[in-house]
């Protein structure tokens, strides 16, 4: 069956945001993101989660606009789904001023970076052939920066990757004998307030 083509970006509005700030909700719909379509069940058994639990989530995330079924797929008893966007997009000062938004921005900042630490470090649990492991990088760089520096470079590195995820390679295509994988490329730029 043929994978069905994610709209680029959803951008994240006080309901949308009140459906997706759960842990549990960020790892499903990063899930169907990377692995893609998937049932309650197959979930469940990579989450560890009983299967009605992820059944209920399934359903917040498709009331807020973020998934759908896939009715091609399964049967009555099971049913598939998958996510509509490849990514979320957020504009922070939408949600500052209101205390409860604020909250649950920062309920879903948490839950993405504790997503991107998870898949970091799985990569380094994982036994990759040397040439992955020597390309693979984790570091960090401080800079100092003003806000405005920050969001130009911020622009800089989303358009260098954007650059890149154009030049998607079929699943089939190899280069010099080594088979093209899916890359995550994370990012995260912040200010740094030294403990005192």
């Amino acid at each position: 069956m043929e994978e069905r083509p994610a709209e680029a970006m959803m951008r994240l509005d006080a309901h949308s945001l009140r459906g997706l700030a759960h842990p549990l909700r960020v790892r499903i719909l990063e899930l169907l993101r990377l692995d893609g379509p998937a049932t309650a069940t197959m979930l469940g058994n990579r989450l560890g989660e009983d299967s009605g639990n992820m059944s209920w989530h399934l359903r917040q995330l498709a009331s807020h606009g973020f998934i759908a079924e896939d009715t091609e797929r399964g049967t009555k008893r099971e049913r598939w789904w998958y996510a509509l966007h490849k990514y979320i997009g957020v504009e922070q000062a939408d949600f500052l001023a209101e205390r409860e938004l604020s909250g649950l921005l920062s309920t879903l900042q948490k839950a993405v970076i504790t997503e991107q630490f998870r898949r970091a470090e799985e990569f380094t649990d994982q036994n990759w052939p040397t040439q992955w492991q020597e390309a693979a990088s984790v570091g960090y760089w401080r800079l100092r920066l003003t806000p405005a520096e920050l969001g130009d470079l911020r622009a800089d590195l989303t358009a260098l990757f954007e650059r890149w995820e154009e030049r998607q390679r079929p699943e089939s295509d190899a280069d010099a004998g080594t088979e093209a994988q899916d890359v995550v490329l994370q990012f995260q730029g912040f200010p740094y307030r030294p403990l005192t």
